[in-house]
């Protein structure tokens, strides 16, 4: 039977033993099936090639067909950021914790790729953030965030204070620990521990979360992705601007944060009768039956 895809690249957690027996049981099953398999370096130099083509991501980018991810959301997020230029599609096997986005359960895999290469699958698009940073006009760090961007005090064991406008229009002074700007894919993540809104992935918005504010009445507001959102932070507060939890740019008093919808968002792709509020119900216990 012929596949919908004749080039596969495999992304694995690169600190993770257990990766490795999966990753490599996956690339045979592949293989078997007449498709040509990509490792990516990173993942190939902690689980070794076994005599796969070994692939940095752009060359995945230029030449794969479909990506897909074992590991956790934490693993997807970094394949996601380096893939979204490409547009390659990406499917994520779960070998984390919650796997908002990593659908996949491990000892479905086989069956759940097998019906992915017979077509049958749901597609999703999911959009990103652009982020940079500004420091006396001039911009200082540029970077991607597919779940969110957080400003926080860092170090320092006070609160700190943010200038928050979107398009050009203040919001509000907010006197926090700092403050999280969401994509809808983030909003079950850090945001959703702030008591920030979940977002459905087809929601076109982002949310903007304070940190323990100082102030009781500073809640949670969702504007349009088409808004500019920009964070100041005023003096004489230094602190830590975090994107998805795996980037960092140390920001200093003055500087301002600028967030817009980016133009590249990437693709997931779900096994055949996907459910956005199955996976919230599963993930989240909701509907569970209280213990006594």
């Amino acid at each position: 039977m012929n596949s919908a895809f004749r080039r596969i690249a495999l992304i694995g957690k690169y600190r993770s033993p257990e990766i490795a027996e999966s990753l490599l049981a996956l690339a045979g099953f592949l293989r078997g099936r007449g498709i040509e398999v990509l490792i990516e370096e990173a993942t190939a130099a902690a689980v070794g090639s076994n005599g796969y083509v070994v692939a940095g991501y752009d060359l995945i980018g230029k030449h794969a067909e479909l990506a897909i991810v074992l590991g956790g959301d934490g693993t997807m997020l970094n394949a996601a950021r380096n893939l979204a230029r490409f547009d390659v599609p990406l499917v994520g096997v779960n070998q984390g914790r919650l796997g908002f986005m990593t659908d996949i359960a491990l000892e479905a895999m086989i069956a759940s790729i097998t019906e992915l290469l017979e077509g049958r699958f749901v597609r999703e698009q999911r959009f990103l953030l652009d982020a940079e940073v500004l420091r006396e006009g001039r911009v200082e760090f540029t970077t991607l965030a597919l779940n969110d961007v957080v400003v926080n005090k860092g170090e320092t064991g006070r609160m700190i204070e943010l200038e928050v406008k979107v398009d050009g229009e203040l919001i509000h002074i907010l006197r926090a620990d700092g403050v999280i700007v969401s994509t809808p894919t983030g909003s079950t993540a850090y945001a959703l521990s702030a008591n920030g809104p979940i977002l459905h992935p087809s929601v076109a918005g982002i949310a903007i979360v304070p940190l323990c504010p100082h102030a009781l009445s500073n809640r949670p507001i969702t504007v349009s992705d088409s808004s500019r959102i920009e964070v100041g932070l005023l003096p004489p507060h230094d602190a830590r601007v975090h994107f998805d939890g795996q980037g960092r740019f140390d920001a200093r008093a003055g500087d301002v944060l600028r967030l817009g919808r980016s133009r590249h968002s990437i693709t997931l792709l779900h096994p055949p009768g996907y459910s956005y509020f199955a996976m919230l119900r599963e993930k989240l216990h909701w509907s569970s039956t209280p213990r006594h």
